[in-house]
């Protein structure tokens, strides 16, 4: 797995490795060499432009640009003042070295020359504004990220797309959209959510160190972002000596008379993800409806009120049919009544693998007062219990529902408060969003995000079956769930990426993507089987 470290815990790391004997000063070279090492590695470099900041962003930028002008490529630094005037002494003592070694400046250029240098570039190197950044570029950054934007040059950013926060993967403007960034030292949050994942183009780490693999570590990582190769352990072995039963089996529970696709599509999703028997529960009003539409999975007819959800009679049913299961799924369509926070409330006391999602969640937050990191006791249990709320969900959870996580790092930070809470290796937090983090009491696991093609009605109902399934097929030790859940996830993902292949980028529906489920875990697989043979990526 990769390293993810806070913005300010990438300065810890800095501080390390100057107690090591790498300076500042180093590391500023070692950066720009990085930079301009991969500038050449995408070739066809007729001219760059360096776009340079007046911080060590900046600095970063300008030993690039004097590596680039030794390697005999014209190359001229934009710059908002000229390099006397730089303030930070590192970043004008690289400035003047480039300026001494004959590279072209453009110093502090009207809107009409940046678009006329843009006009006759090839690759642009954004070195404005680096991971220290927040807030909203002020003039000139402003006016040059618009024309790199608009110019159709190529672009490397150092470190971070200018324009886009490094910590939070929001830009409060028009940020810099790059082809290939080149971050230092190890992976930021930003970088891989929310606006990150248009921004960033190609990510390339440079540990710029030796020792920056170990001071990471000590530095405590935020999260992992994971690797195909990590998820070999906690995958079943193949073989043919199985048959329905030995595949798992799952319960869901869900659906009301006013959701009746919601229960359908997660019971559908489970068994496309693999469950051997897949069981739907639903109150009796709505299973005719869904018995005359699937074929395949029995549907289980339980009491229900007036309202259309389970009534109080359901609740003791619903609790011995998942003691019958390998694992259970509660949710899905079920809305929120005194009869369906009971079955939720029974089955957080059952002693088999749970998954809440959706209305189980609101439950949860019905149960808690909103608050479900100050009710341990309502979730802690010995088998496995997999939450998967939206940012929406999740802030319901932990008492912002006014202002609910508004990014990855935020998302995560409420997670954790629901799972130290509990303290538990058998809690994970599935915080669902454009990027996603399967979070543990020791670990918080990053898959590889979908396409945008998951954004759609029942996409969610469907990645609560998946990892429905997974945890019946399963036979993992309580800490492996997060891993289990990332792999469920990019399976889900990856899905996605099929159906929309299929049926467009707008046109893929929940549907779609629970039929390409089985496609997608094959081509992982193998994907993992054989790294080296193409495939998923």
């Amino acid at each position: 797995m990769q390293p993810v470290l806070n913005v300010e815990d990438v300065k810890r790391v800095e501080a390390g490795l100057t107690e090591v004997g790498v300076s500042i000063s180093e590391l500023m070279h070692r950066a720009g060499s990085a930079a301009a090492s991969e500038v050449v590695r995408m070739g066809d470099l007729g001219s760059v432009a360096v776009f340079c900041g007046l911080g060590n962003n900046g600095g970063d930028g300008w030993v690039a640009a004097e590596a680039l002008h030794g390697k005999g490529v014209a190359v001229t630094v934009v710059s908002p003042v000229e390099p006397d005037d730089i303030q930070g002494d590192l970043a004008r003592v690289v400035a003047k070295s480039a300026q001494a070694a004959g590279v072209s400046i453009l110093v502090a250029p009207p809107r009409d020359k940046v678009v006329e240098l843009l006009s006759g570039t090839d690759v642009v190197v954004d070195a404005m504004l680096g991971t220290g950044f927040h807030g909203t570029p002020q003039a000139p950054f402003d006016i040059w990220i618009a024309c790199i934007n608009a110019s159709g040059a190529r672009v490397l950013s150092v470190d971070v797309p200018s324009g886009l926060s490094a910590q939070t993967g929001l830009a409060d403007s028009e940020c810099v959209i790059a082809d290939t960034t080149v971050t230092m030292l190890v992976l930021k949050p930003g970088l891989l959510s929310d606006s990150g994942r248009d921004a960033c183009g190609a990510i390339i780490v440079a540990p710029l160190a030796e020792q920056t693999e170990r001071l990471t570590i000590e530095a405590d990582p935020v999260a992992w972002r994971a690797d195909l190769e990590d998820y070999v352990d906690v995958l079943e072995p193949a073989s043919n000596a199985v048959d329905k039963f030995s595949r798992g089996s799952v319960l869901v529970v869900g659906g009301s008379t006013r959701f009746v696709g919601a229960p359908m599509m997660a019971a559908m999703a489970a068994a496309r993800a693999g469950a051997g028997y897949v069981t739907l529960a639903v109150p009796e009003p709505v299973a005719p409806i869904i018995q005359a539409r699937m074929m395949e999975i029995p549907v289980l007819a339980l009491p229900a009120g007036r309202d259309g959800t389970f009534s109080s009679e359901a609740i003791q049913l619903v609790a011995e049919l998942a003691e019958k299961r390998t694992a259970t799924l509660v949710g899905p369509g079920m809305r929120v009544s005194s009869g369906t926070v009971g079955v939720v409330s029974r089955l957080l006391e059952t002693k088999v693998p749970l998954v809440v999602d959706a209305d189980g969640l609101n439950c949860i937050s019905r149960l808690t007062s909103n608050r479900a990191d100050e009710f341990p006791e309502l979730l802690r249990r010995a088998a496995p219990l997999v939450l998967t709320p939206h940012r929406r969900e999740l802030g319901r959870l932990v008492g912002l529902e006014d202002t609910p996580p508004a990014s990855l790092t935020a998302a995560m930070e409420a997670a954790r408060r629901i799972v130290w809470a509990d303290g538990g290796s058998e809690l994970t937090v599935v915080a669902k969003g454009s990027a996603t983090a399967c979070v543990g009491v020791d670990v918080a696991v990053l898959p590889k995000p979908g396409p945008a093609a998951l954004a759609t009605a029942g996409s969610g109902d469907v990645l609560g079956g998946v990892i429905a399934a997974f945890l019946a097929r399963s036979n993992v030790d309580n800490e492996d769930i997060p891993v289990l859940c990332s792999l469920a996830c990019e399976v889900h993902g990856y899905a996605g990426s099929i159906a929309a292949e299929r049926f467009g980028s707008r046109g893929a529906m929940a549907r779609d993507i629970i039929d390409a489920l089985g496609l997608a875990e094959d081509a992982l697989e193998e994907q993992m089987a054989f790294p080296d043979s193409g495939g998923a990526e």
